[in-house]
């Protein structure tokens, strides 16, 4: 399986949902930094499943056990290890899928890949919970960009029809739902709760903002930044789409519509608006970084749903079993986060080797 990712760093994920413990590894972070285990703590919370209404009921308090890479809080050089236990699953409310696929999800194109040798429990090592050790990473990558000025937040744009409103300019980090407007949050959540109690799931899109990224960072080409965000953003489970800058909008644009004024302020040659999201040419033009990413919606839902048995060939019925999020939006904005996070720290690293 590819569950790696990075040029500079080298990122590996390894487990499965329902394993004695997820980790990861990330070589290639600089030695002499320290780390703020609590952020990180904090940070970890809020991926962490069993806290709300729209979240699983499974509990999982996702704290990260360091194996190596970091003495007193400090990496030290070497490469980066830590593993999440996993303490609370119910490994036989998945027995059926040996058989019946799920709709939606992994588990046909897993049996015909791996010929029935793949870890069906919680959905392996295609569920979810492997984002928990992407954001150990990309935990510990946001706080190096901090110290290099540099800002990564992400908000609930929309869920369902209802989208966000007002001005997204500082990070929601102390918000359980994390949006600007309180009100059309509780509208999402109510939303939520609504699909929740009909036995199915919503989508909603995602959208992350990254600040203080200079310019000149990225590659022509196959390793542009919008490249490398969306290798690692499309490693989320659910992630359908991913949009930069005004996205799919240009295309009902015309170029003096869509283009950005360039000006000169204070001495800084700067644009006026940002369509482009702060990517030209695949380099980073000094503005802000915008992109957005569009989740689907869970597809383990209590609704009876057409599917089949692989084995006889038969057409069945399935009623999907186990704890499942109704919208995985939420938890979600903080893995956005740290898959930025990651990709921004690794192109970093590239530029400082090229000055």
């Amino acid at each position: 399986m590819s569950s790696s990712y990075g040029e500079n760093l080298k990122l590996t994920i390894f487990g499965q949902s329902h394993s004695t413990a997820i980790g990861m590894t990330l070589e290639g972070i600089p030695a002499g930094h320290c780390i703020d285990m609590e952020a990180l703590k904090k940070f970890m919370t809020r991926r962490a499943p069993g806290g709300a209404s729209w979240s699983t009921p499974r509990k999982e308090a996702d704290l990260p056990e360091f194996l190596g890479g970091i003495v007193d809080d400090t990496t030290c050089g070497a490469p980066l290890a830590a593993i999440i236990h996993n303490t609370n699953t119910r490994s036989s409310d998945y027995e059926e899928l040996r058989r019946i696929p799920r709709p939606g999800h992994a588990d046909l194109t897993a049996q015909i890949k791996y010929g029935g040798f793949q870890d069906v429990s919680g959905g392996g090592h295609f569920s979810g919970r492997l984002t928990a050790p992407m954001c150990i990473a990309g935990g510990i990558c946001r706080q190096l960009l901090e110290k290099e000025g540099i800002s990564v937040m992400a908000r609930v744009l929309s869920v369902g029809g209802i989208s966000d409103e007002g001005d997204f300019s500082e990070p929601l980090d102390d918000k359980l739902f994390p949006v600007v407007s309180d009100e059309r949050g509780q509208m999402m959540k109510e939303l939520i709760d609504t699909v929740r109690a009909e036995g199915d799931s919503v989508g909603g899109v995602i959208e992350c903002v990254v600040t203080g990224l200079p310019a000149g960072i990225g590659d022509p080409m196959f390793d542009g930044m919008e490249n490398r965000i969306a290798q690692i953003v499309f490693g989320i489970p659910a992630v359908k789409g991913i949009e930069f800058g005004a996205g799919f909008e240009v295309a009902r644009r015309k170029g003096s519509e869509n283009n950005d004024p360039y000006r000169v302020t204070d001495g800084k040659i700067v644009a006026e608006s940002n369509n482009a999201g702060g990517v030209l040419g695949g380099i980073t033009n000094g503005m802000p970084l915008v992109f957005r990413a569009a989740f689907k919606p869970t597809p383990s839902i209590a609704k009876e749903q057409k599917s089949v048995d692989m084995k006889s060939f038969q057409n069945e019925i399935l009623e999907v079993k186990g704890r499942h999020d109704p919208c995985i939006v939420v938890r979600a904005v903080p893995v956005v986060e740290a898959a930025a996070a990651i990709a921004c720290y690794d192109a970093l690293l590239s530029r400082k080797k090229e000055i």
